[in-house]
Parts: C-alpha cells; sequence; structure tokens
C-alpha cells in the first residue's frame, strides 16, 4: 500500500464501505453545537420554552418563548420563532411568531399535518398582569386561553391567531399548558391522519393543591376543530407523546405524585387519544420535576420497531446533567444514554433528521439553566456506539 495515501482511501481498498466510513467519521464527529438563544441579547431578559420541529421540506423550526422582564412564567412574554434550511448549520434572523403588548404568549407546541404540509402551532396565552398562582388559585382577571395559528409556506408567515379556548379546554380548568414540545400525526390504525397534541392543566377539584393533570387534544379535520381527551391523573402535567407500531399511543408526563415523585409518569391510549390508561411510573427515567422531551427515533434501522427517544436533566435532587436516552422496545427498557451538558439544564425539544441525525434543542447554562438555549444535534451512532450513564 503507498504510504502517501490517506486513511479513508486505505479503508476503502481494504474493503471498508462508503457508508461506514460515514458512519466512522461521525462516530468522530460527535455533537455539533450552536448556542441559538442567548438570554439578554436582542431585546430579551430571558428565552425559555424550546421546541424543535422538522417539516415535511426538511426546514427545522425552532421556537421558544421571548420574556421581555424576568425570568416568570407570566408577565410581557412574546412568541420566537428561528429557521433552519441546512439541518442546523445556520440559522435565521429572529422572527416573532406573536407579540400581544404586555401580555403573556407561550408554551409553542407545534404538529405537522404530512398529507398537507400545513404546520399548525398550538400556543397558550393570558394577561401579562395574571400571575400563575392568581390563575391557579382562581382569582385572576382572566384565565389561561388557547390559540392555534397555521404556516403554508414553510414557517415563513403565519395566519391570524385563533382563540380555541372553548372547544379545548373545561369551563373550571385554570392553568393550561399546550405541550411544551410538538404533537405528533397518527400514522396507523382507523385513527390514522389524527393531529394530536399534549397538553396538561389545573382544577381545583383534584386532591394534589394545585390539581395537576394532564390530556390531549386533537383533530380530525385537518386542524379546522379540536377536542379534548380524558384527563390523566393524579398530579401529572407537561407531557409529550409517541404512537406505537401497534397504533397505541404512550403519553410521558412530568410528575408531581408525591409517592412515587421524581420518575416520569406513563399513561397510554388504544383508541388515539380519546381514554388513557391508569397512570404507572418509569423508574429508569429519573427527573428532577421537570418537562422532558419524548419522540419516536424513526431512522432507517428502526423500521418497523418502536425505538425511542427521550431527553431531560436526569437527575433527582436537581435541574442539571441533560441526557438523552434511547429505549428499542417501545419504552420497556432505556439502555443507551449520554449526557449532553452536565451543567444547569431544564426543558428540552427532540428531533430526528435525515441520515440518523438526532438533534435536540434545551435549556443550559454555567450558572443556572436559564442563561442559553443551545442547538445540538449528533449521529444515532455517537449516541449508541458509546454508553454513559446519568449521573444523580
Amino acid at each position: 500500500m503507498r504510504t502517501g495515501q490517506n486513511l479513508p482511501t486505505r479503508l476503502l481498498l481494504a474493503g471498508v464501505t462508503a457508508a461506514s466510513l460515514f458512519l466512522l467519521a461521525c462516530c468522530a464527529q460527535g455533537p455539533q453545537t450552536h448556542d441559538l438563544f442567548v438570554s439578554g441579547a436582542d431585546g430579551y431578559h430571558t428565552y425559555r420554552i424550546p421546541s424543535l420541529i422538522l417539516t415535511k421540506n426538511d426546514t427545522l423550526l425552532a421556537f421558544c418563548e421571548g420574556r421581555k422582564t424576568g425570568r416568570g412564567d407570566t408577565g410581557d412574554i412574546d412568541l420566537l420563532l428561528k429557521r433552519s434550511t441546512d439541518r442546523g448549520k445556520t440559522w435565521s434572523m429572529q422572527k416573532i411568531v406573536r407579540d400581544d403588548g404586555p401580555n403573556t404568549c407561550g408554551n409553542p407546541c407545534p404538529v405537522i399535518d404530512r398529507s398537507t404540509a400545513t404546520i399548525w402551532l398550538l400556543t397558550t396565552w393570558n394577561l401579562g398582569g395574571d400571575r400563575e398562582k392568581s390563575i391557579t388559585s382562581g382569582t385572576s382577571k382572566d384565565t389561561r386561553r388557547v390559540f392555534i395559528t397555521r404556516s403554508t409556506d414553510d414557517g415563513r408567515t403565519w395566519s391570524e391567531h385563533v382563540d380555541i379556548t372553548a372547544s379545548t379546554k373545561r369551563s373550571h380548568w385554570r392553568w393550561y399548558a399546550t405541550g411544551p414540545g410538538v404533537g405528533i400525526q397518527l400514522a396507523r390504525g382507523k385513527n390514522k391522519g389524527r393531529l394530536v397534541v399534549p397538553c396538561d392543566h389545573s382544577s381545583p377539584a383534584y386532591a394534589d393543591p394545585r390539581g395537576f393533570s394532564s390530556h390531549v387534544i386533537y383533530s380530525d379535520d385537518h386542524g379546522k376543530t379540536w377536542t379534548f381527551s380524558r384527563e390523566i391523573k393524579p398530579a401529572c402535567n407537561e407531557c409529550q407523546i409517541v404512537e406505537l407500531s401497534d397504533a397505541g399511543l404512550l403519553l410521558n408526563m412530568r410528575n408531581y405524585h408525591k409517592p412515587r415523585r421524581n420518575v416520569r409518569a406513563l399513561s397510554t391510549s388504544t383508541d388515539g387519544g380519546v381514554t388513557f390508561s391508569p397512570v404507572t411510573y418509569d423508574e429508569t427515567l429519573i427527573e428532577p420535576v421537570c418537562q422532558a422531551a419524548f419522540i419516536r427515533c424513526d431512522v432507517p434501522r428502526a423500521a418497523g420497531k418502536d425505538w425511542l427517544l427521550f431527553s431531560n436533566p436526569a437527575s433527582k435532587t436537581k435541574r442539571i446533567m441533560m441526557t438523552v436516552r434511547l429505549s428499542r422496545d417501545a419504552g420497556k427498557t432505556w439502555p443507551v444514554a449520554k449526557v449532553l451538558h452536565e451543567g444547569p439544564s431544564a426543558y428540552s425539544s427532540l428531533a430526528v433528521l435525515p441520515n440518523s441525525q438526532i438533534a435536540c434543542l434545551y435549556e443550559a447554562g454555567a450558572e443556572h439553566p436559564y442563561e442559553k438555549i443551545v442547538f445540538t444535534k449528533f449521529p444515532l451512532e455517537w449516541l449508541i456506539n458509546e454508553k454513559s450513564k446519568s449521573k444523580e
């Protein structure tokens, strides 16, 4: 063999395929990270609540809340977006999707109708002067409301925001959140084509002091009308949902239930999200009581199999250790875990890109989790081949 040949050439001559070379290069490369929203920049005190989705036309949309005056969940909050047409290498300028003056516009939860390529964006709204405590206690001037907008040009422009609270929220529900994260469109079974968006709410009727419960809202007419499922309780709230190969749904929820606190709560549906099973708990998926991301890992090698991805701050005590996990058996076990950020971290959103790349948009920092929202992408092979367990 000639000594002047580079390593890829020598490997090819030795019988290593181009596909194998690609995987070797990906594994060596590891995660690629970019600070997408930095708190204090571009007119906002804090950026929070990331949501990442890949459109039918291979465009990445990264949504978040731009909080004008502080870190709080209410007040003057705008809904923001950045777009990438090259799978996260470069990003557009920051765009305001909704600004309602001093009021709160947030909790982005997009879902894509694959038959029409329409991107539906579900969000919540409240008066900026109504704080979470007053809303949950029933003493606020108004309440949390549910809005929807759509884009038919890959997220470049958005329609008017329409209030759909009447069909998606019971009158006695108080706090309400769409997602945060992403919704799904069902691809199997008799409910194929249904749009499903995970949500949560509070009510004074439940045993938990804040009355948290999860639910989903869904549409069978391509987003024209929406209705809600039965409630999932006790003491669950922010949630994400996946469809399994048998057309069943698996809901993964933030958990406030004190006897089983600090692990994720689960519930299943066999009727497309109309009703859900009693809540169970996953002892592997530890949490400090925080939002998490949860999606199908639809890559070629997982065709017909229930590979799932999950990310959250993997600690029982603090919002630290942003960790991505892989399950190859519909969430029964999680043998693969990789830490993306050991320091402070909180909310996240996952997406599967072409060429078996995984993307994670997450909150992170050095002193606290809300210093920035980071975009990271990495090859699935990097996650699978170099196992490491999260630390508590």
